[in-house]
């Protein structure tokens, strides 16, 4: 019945079978272990109306024209900059550290100081990796990188990722630089938005084909066998000769035979008030002072009037295989090496295609998977 099976219903498989089903008019099966769309991005609305993220805040950014296009096909956006603040010494600041922080955190004369040394060092608009400004000579720019280490960046890190910043992967850790600029916005991009319903609606809109079909409350091995000595597929005990489009975790495709591929997880604590607002800011991050490591109020992300609002806190764990999400690759050179050795003996398989932050073990932000899944679809 089908040439084309897909493994996870997030944004990788989601574009792929909407791609199959609508350009090669080919039908396609999703098969999901979870008993909603989305992935991660699934959003639903509560009683009083406002839109919550399970699984923590999605902000959509990209300056990717094409994929914003794309997903114009599937929602409306309401336009949305994303400000986060930071707790810092009891005071909430601007984050990422930015040339308005250092007169928040600083007497005047001496951030007046720092964002002249700064200015002479970086232009105007450059974001400076922590540990990059650690390796100043200037004392002055020492100091300051010192500060933001220690009061913004090395704590957070360790409750997130619970590692040194040091023995992080640079793709990581560039994640939290310091931005020479008086820009407050979270994101930089071009484009910065939300969908307008949420995200569930696109996924919503991507899969209602009538080429494709959707098994939720699945795990795939319930349906499919893979035999690698002989390569070959099973779908529900006949030969499946297709394209196999996997998104899920790469060593539980090959039952862990080399060990478990490390990831960090979360535990969410949703909690309601009745007031209208709970903080000042969509997101306030804690790097010091608490067990989690930031909080979300979701109506500064969809606006709505309700006497209600809901937040939620992030509690960063390690990840146990079979009872957590995994949310974040940990990535370190053993890791990425335990990666590639699954990869190398999956890709003996030439009709298994490998898609996303769990089969690739990388960090995709949602504009990179979509434009990667558009890329993976143009070589199909």
């Amino acid at each position: 019945m089908f040439n084309y099976i897909v493994i996870g219903a997030g944004f990788a498989g989601s574009v792929l079978a909407e791609r199959i089903a609508n350009v090669l008019n080919e039908k396609v099966l999703v098969i999901e272990k979870r008993n909603h769309i989305g992935g991660n991005c699934y959003d639903y609305r509560t009683k009083d109306g406002i839109i919550v993220h399970k699984y923590g805040p999605h902000l959509f950014h990209t300056n990717y024209k094409d994929v914003f296009d794309y997903l114009l096909n599937f929602t409306e956006w309401d336009i949305y900059h994303h400000y986060v603040l930071g707790f810092i010494d009891g005071k909430k600041v601007p984050i990422p550290f930015n040339l308005n922080t250092l007169y928040e955190v600083f007497p005047p004369s001496l951030a007046k100081k720092l964002e002249e040394k700064l200015l002479s060092k970086y232009k105007y608009g450059v974001k400076v990796p922590i540990l990059e400004l650690k390796k100043e000579n200037d004392k002055d720019l020492k100091f300051l990188a010192e500060f933001v280490y220690e009061k913004v960046f090395k704590n957070y890190t360790a409750k997130q990722w619970n590692m040194r910043p040091e023995d992080i992967d640079p793709e990581v850790t560039a994640r939290v630089p310091v931005y020479i600029s008086k820009d407050n916005r979270y994101f930089t991009d071009k484009y910065q938005a939300v969908p307008r319903d949420g995200y569930t609606k696109i996924f919503e809109n991507m899969l209602n084909h009538p080429n494709i079909k959707l098994m939720l409350n699945t795990d795939f091995k319930e349906v499919l066998k893979i035999d690698f000595e002989n390569k070959k597929i099973y779908f529900l005990g006949q030969e499946f000769k297709g394209k196999l489009i996997f998104t899920g975790m790469i060593d539980e495709l090959l039952d862990f035979k080399y060990g478990f591929l490390p990831y960090r997880s979360l535990n969410l604590k949703f909690e309601i008030y009745d007031k209208e607002y709970f903080q000042e800011a969509p997101v306030v991050n804690y790097p010091n002072n608490y067990d989690f490591t930031r909080i979300t109020e979701f109506k500064h992300i969809h606006p709505i009037e309700t006497r209600k609002t809901v937040i939620l806190k992030e509690f960063p764990k390690t990840y146990s295989p079979g009872t957590d999400i995994p949310y974040y690759p940990v990535f370190t050179k053993e890791n990425r090496e335990l990666y590639n050795k699954y990869k190398e003996e999956v890709q003996q398989l030439e009709n298994i295609i490998l898609v996303g932050r769990l089969a690739e073990y990388k960090y995709y932000d949602m504009d990179d998977i979509v434009k990667r899944a558009l890329e993976v679809f143009g070589e199909l």
